[in-house]
């Protein structure tokens, strides 16, 4: 936690993640994300009592006064929760009717497309292999829209040109994935220890949204491996409010993993 403030990074993130989800909406959560969760189950607890959660089982959390905590995707403690557990082919079947989902990446680059298999060398001898697409590739083609999600922000993350794509996001930029026939809505923000980013309306380029508490333009164009859309205007990412820490705090993260970073 930074010293000079009463939250955490994390915290933020998942404060400004709480605030994007609606009501009525279902939001797929797959990776190991802890502040991506967070900020689901607190819109939830908060003003999305009718948000379902789908982490291969659909859960509603609003009347449970303490979540326990569960670190994984197949973690059997969240089952505990869960409504209905749909048969994993129904799962893929209807990932179209998905509104939200959350990813992260090796590399992302200035269009928003992920690489999850490895970066350096030639497949398959590279010198550093990820999980692969994993139902990324997929579920980035149908979800209604997504965010990408990342702990580091540094020029070998957020780089010109991916040297694989597990994730399309908005391709070569302007129209690219109307062209490749690909319905879903794309990325919408690219979340970040620094910053929050979006993507300019008609080039598709990631540009500079918001600043965290702290944190100055100059430091994320330095950390960023191509050039940023910059605005005039760069604001500062909204801090969590006193009733959005503790509810993480007291109902969501009893262990404090937000609170690591």
């Amino acid at each position: 936690m930074n010293k000079n403030k009463d939250y955490s990074m994390r915290e933020l993130l998942a404060a400004f993640i709480s605030r994007e989800i609606k009501d009525g909406e279902t939001v797929l959560i797959g990776a190991n994300l802890p502040a991506c969760r967070a900020g689901v189950l607190l819109a939830h607890l908060t003003h999305a009592p009718n948000m379902r959660w789908l982490q291969f089982y659909r859960a509603n959390f609003s009347d449970v006064k303490q979540i326990e905590s569960f670190e994984f995707v197949t973690d059997y403690s969240g089952f505990k929760y869960c409504e209905e557990v749909p048969e994993y082919e129904h799962l893929w079947d209807t990932i179209r009717k998905y509104d939200v989902s959350f990813f992260g990446g090796l590399q992302i680059d200035k269009y928003g497309n992920i690489n999850l298999l490895g970066i350096g060398g030639q497949y398959p001898k590279l010198m550093l292999r990820g999980p692969g697409a994993i139902g990324q590739s997929t579920i980035t083609t149908y979800v209604g829209r997504y965010y990408i999600y990342t702990e580091r922000h540094h020029p070998m993350i957020f780089v010109d040109k991916c040297e694989y794509i597990t994730a399309v996001g908005w391709g070569d930029g302007e129209n690219s994935r109307k062209k490749l026939g690909l319905p879903g809505g794309g990325p919408k923000y690219v979340l970040t220890p620094l910053c929050i980013m979006d993507f300019e309306e008609k080039t598709k380029r990631m540009r500079l949204k918001s600043v965290h508490p702290g944190v100055s333009v100059e430091e994320v164009k330095n950390n960023t491996g191509f050039q940023l859309i910059i605005p005039d205007q760069v604001p500062e990412t909204e801090p969590p409010t006193k009733e959005e820490l503790r509810i993480l705090r007291t109902r969501i993260d009893l262990r404090g993993t937000l609170r690591e970073l």
